[in-house]
């Protein structure tokens, strides 16, 4: 029982230390946040001078000055992080939409140059055509008779092969 009565006094005296410091601490008005909030933007680090100067103009303790700039810094880099972290998490949305849009592009490349490498195939085996090489100078030299054939005719001929596929 003496236990238990020790530790209620204690308990007692901690809750009127509390109360009584509590007391002592004032909540700031919106107009001294307001002002704070000001001198933030112009000044996140707090030298002693200004420390000083805005204790004796809102009338608080410069130690309750301190404290509002500590959490004022730190809810501020809370606020950078997390805009930084959405800034970066849609570039990387973007990089990746982009990527899917290239892979899909590859692949259609590559069916289109699979398609087109076909048709060169299928008209030099033709029986009635010599095969057919494709030049330095971007046309279709014939072999055997020196014809010419350019290669907007072979694209406008596999274009209208791979439409009608």
């Amino acid at each position: 029982m003496n236990l238990f009565h020790s530790q209620n006094q204690k308990l007692s005296k901690h809750q009127n230390s509390s109360s009584s410091s509590s007391s002592r601490k004032k909540r700031l008005t919106q107009d001294q946040v307001r002002l704070l909030e000001r001198t933030f933007t112009t000044s996140k680090k707090l030298e002693p001078e200004l420390k000083a100067q805005l204790a004796s103009q809102l009338g608080v303790p410069p130690r309750q000055i301190s404290i509002w700039y500590q959490n004022k810094r730190a809810r501020w880099k809370t606020q950078n992080l997390e805009l930084d972290y959405n800034t970066l998490h849609l570039k990387l949305e973007n990089v990746l939409a982009d990527r899917r849009r290239l892979e899909r592009e590859v692949a259609q490349l590559q069916e289109e140059l699979r398609r087109a490498q076909q048709m060169v195939f299928d008209l030099n085996r033709g029986p009635a055509q010599p095969p057919v090489n494709v030049s330095s100078n971007s046309s279709l030299d014939e072999d055997a008779g020196g014809e010419v054939l350019q290669l907007d005719e072979l694209y406008a001929c596999w274009y209208h092969e791979w439409i009608n596929s």
